[in-house]
This record gives structure tokens, C-alpha cells and sequence, in this order.
């Protein structure tokens, strides 16, 4: 009897053991079609690569439309992001080092052009990525344009060159940083030794805590309540960020079990799941300043104003500049029109 007592204890312990999570049977396996919409990296051996042609000039066009106002017209702009022209010299491209890198350079800052070795990084980083605002958009001829309109500015290639799949390997041989990497060994051996050493502690650690970096008030809720925005399944990562931060140092309390959480529906209806889907949050925070104003700092200025949900909804689709200083906004062209409407009458409304 007692025998029989134990194997029966023993199949319901395995039973609680083997009890599939809840969501074992989400989802499903990805088809080979939808792998190969996101294989679509390209490799230094250029491996991945599509066929494809753009000249500087298509460039130029798609640049001025999509990446002058985070960038500048010429790649020199510092106000959105760090420069990407710039640092370059041609003895540099002859040597494929920049001597602005070197130890001692007075050179007031890095650009991508003095940073990158390889071409196609710069490609598929453009590819995957950019614009901003509506990454994977562009077509490969105008991310071959693109990145033909950035090296012809950094002299790499003429105005009038063409870059394509065929010479790309070629415009590799000019690229100003080209023998510029380093090989670091213990990085890419798994039974190497780290290349910083530090001892954890483990018992009768100092309660001090000091803490060197904190996200400032003004841009605690800048893109939305991260709470709002966790998977319905697994840890709670998301602070409410429309409460003030905790005053207790982060670390020094028992840390809370993981939970499940229900997706909350963002505050305002639908217009905040707008905003995300279609990137308007990276430039603009609900109260404060990112690249462009706040949302309820543009309600503001123009409260009052006739016909407003008209002007807003045309603003946000066709894009301008001068209204809150030089840089400008990019048209929205892939936004539909009852969308633009659906956000430009919440702003109308005071975007709250």
C-alpha cells in the first residue's frame, strides 16, 4: 500500500512538472516565405545582397524627401543625429585609415563615414532601418541611391557614379576606414577570458547605492506608458511612467515575482496605437520636445485656429517646415487619410 502511495505521489508531482505554460500553444511555425522577409541582412562578402541600381542623383531626390531633416541636406547635420559625413580626407581613402581616428586627433567629432569599414554595412543598415519614421520602405534601387548620394559626399565616388550589386565590391576598395578594424582574438573564443575583470558580491554587500544615471522628468512618459505597452505574457518589465519615479534606490529591495499581465488599452482609444504603429512617437513625446514638439505643445500653438483638424491632418500627410523652427517634417505619405484625421482631431482636442 505504501508502495502504491508513493508511485501515485510520484505521477502527480511528474504530472505538475510536465503541465505545458499557457501559452505553449500560441503562435505557430513560421512559413519559409516569412523567414525570408526577414533574412535580408547583407554580409561584408556581400552575401544577401539584392540586384539593383540607383545613382547619386536618385539619391539626392530620396534623401531631400525622407532624410534631410534628421541628417541635414549634406549629411553634416548635428542637431538630430551625430554627423555622418565629414573627418574624411582623400589621402584617407588612398590608405583606407583616417588619420582623424588616430590617438591625438583634434577632430571635434566621429562621423559614420570615418567610423565604418565596410560598405555594406552602411547598406543594410539603411535598408533595414531607414527612414527613421518608416523603416524597410524604400525600394534596394533607392537604397543603392541613397548610399551612392553619401559616399559621393564623402568623395568616395563621383557625382554622376552609379553604385549597383556589380560594382559595389569595387567602391569597397575606396571605403576611408576599409583596414581600420582590429581583430580582438578573446571576443570569438568561448573559452577565452573577458577582457574586463570584476568580482560580484555575494554576502554583506554595502547597502549604498549610488545611482549615476536616471531618465529626467520631462521624458519619463515621452513615448507613452511603457507599462501600457508589455506583452500579455511573461515579466512585468514596463515602469508606469505616468507616476513619478520610485524615491528607494533601484536594487535594494526584494525584487517582485514575475506576473501576468492583460494588455491596457492605451489611454485616448486608438490614437496612441496610431502613434506607435506609424513611428510618430520617436520624434514627438505627448508633452515635450524629441526631434519635433510635443503633441500638446502643437494643440497649444495653434488652439483656436480655423479649420484645424483640416490644416493637422494635411500637416502630418504632406509634412513641412518653419512652424516650430528649421527642421522640418517629413511627409507621411504612407499614413492614410482617415488616419491623419483620426490623430489630427485629437490634437485639435488638446491630444490628451
Amino acid at each position: 500500500m505504501r508502495t502504491l502511495t508513493f508511485f501515485a505521489a510520484a505521477l502527480i508531482s511528474t504530472a505538475a512538472f510536465a503541465q505545458t505554460p499557457p501559452w505553449h500553444n500560441l503562435g505557430r511555425d513560421a512559413t519559409k516565405a516569412e523567414v525570408q522577409a526577414w533574412d535580408i541582412d547583407v554580409r561584408p562578402d556581400f552575401k544577401g545582397l539584392p540586384k539593383g541600381a540607383g545613382s547619386v542623383a536618385l539619391g539626392e531626390r530620396v534623401w531631400e524627401a525622407q532624410c534631410a531633416s534628421c541628417h541635414g541636406s549634406f549629411g553634416e547635420s548635428n542637431e538630430v543625429f551625430t554627423p555622418i559625413v565629414g573627418g574624411t580626407t582623400k589621402a584617407d581613402i588612398e590608405r583606407g585609415r583616417v588619420k582623424n581616428l588616430e590617438p591625438g586627433s583634434t577632430f571635434p567629432q566621429k562621423t559614420t563615414m570615418m567610423k565604418v569599414a565596410t560598405v555594406s554595412t552602411l547598406w543594410d543598415y539603411i535598408n533595414r532601418a531607414m527612414p527613421w519614421n518608416a523603416p524597410k520602405s524604400l525600394k534596394p534601387d533607392e537604397v543603392y541611391g541613397v548610399l551612392a548620394y553619401i559616399l559621393s559626399l564623402s568623395e568616395v565616388v563621383p557625382a554622376d557614379f552609379t553604385l549597383s550589386d556589380q560594382n559595389i565590391a569595387e567602391v569597397q576598395k575606396r571605403m576611408p576606414n576599409r583596414n581600420g578594424m582590429v581583430f580582438y582574438e578573446p571576443l570569438w573564443k568561448a573559452e577565452g577570458k573577458g577582457d574586463v575583470k570584476n568580482v560580484a558580491c555575494m554576502k554583506d554587500c554595502p547597502v549604498e547605492t549610488t545611482i549615476r544615471s536616471f531618465l529626467p522628468d520631462f521624458a519619463r512618459d515621452a513615448h507613452g506608458n511603457i507599462q501600457e505597452q508589455n506583452r500579455v505574457i511573461g515579466p512585468v518589465r514596463g515602469a508606469d511612467t505616468t507616476k513619478p519615479p520610485p524615491t528607494a534606490p533601484v536594487g535594494t529591495g526584494p525584487r517582485p515575482a514575475p506576473v501576468l499581465v492583460a494588455a491596457a488599452k492605451p489611454a485616448g482609444g486608438d490614437v496612441k496605437a496610431l502613434l506607435a504603429a506609424n513611428s510618430c512617437t520617436a520624434c514627438h513625446g505627448m508633452a515635450q520636445k524629441i526631434v519635433g514638439p510635443g503633441f500638446t505643445e502643437i494643440a497649444a500653438k495653434h488652439k483656436g485656429k480655423e479649420r484645424l483638424e483640416a490644416y493637422l491632418s494635411a500637416k502630418i500627410r504632406e509634412g513641412g517646415v518653419g512652424v516650430f523652427g528649421a527642421v522640418p517634417m517629413p511627409p507621411q505619405a504612407q499614413m492614410s487619410a482617415a488616419d491623419a484625421d483620426t490623430i489630427a482631431k485629437w490634437i485639435a482636442a488638446g491630444a490628451k
